[in-house]
């Protein structure tokens, strides 16, 4: 991460820390501390998909809640069979001629 600001000849010392990238210790404790934040970041992420597999054999449902339900699809189909418009349909379920095509298709 330091290599190509160094071969410009920037030093970079941070405030907060006792480290100094100019010296080979220095570099050393800067590299482990870039290693380790990389460890947590994939054992984060780790333990996020695992917590998710979990949850989804526990029965969690991921994702958006359906905009209309099994009822309300199916009587969107049978007016759409009687020859009603899709988008007077759409209208009497309060939503968008789309979600209602794609209700349809499903």
């Amino acid at each position: 991460m330091l290599d190509d600001p160094r071969a410009r000849g920037v030093k970079f010392q941070p405030l907060t820390e006792a480290i100094d990238t100019a010296t080979p210790t220095g570099r050393a404790i800067w590299q482990m501390i870039g290693e380790l934040a990389e460890l947590e970041r994939s054992l984060i992420s780790e333990r996020t998909r695992a917590g998710a597999k979990a949850a989804q054999r526990r029965g969690v449902k991921f994702g958006r809640r359906p905009t209309l339900t099994s009822e309300q699809i199916d009587h969107a189909r049978r007016l759409v069979e009687k020859g009603e418009g899709r988008q007077y349909v759409a209208d009497l379920l309060n939503v968008g001629r789309s979600t209602l095509y794609r209700a349809l298709a499903g």
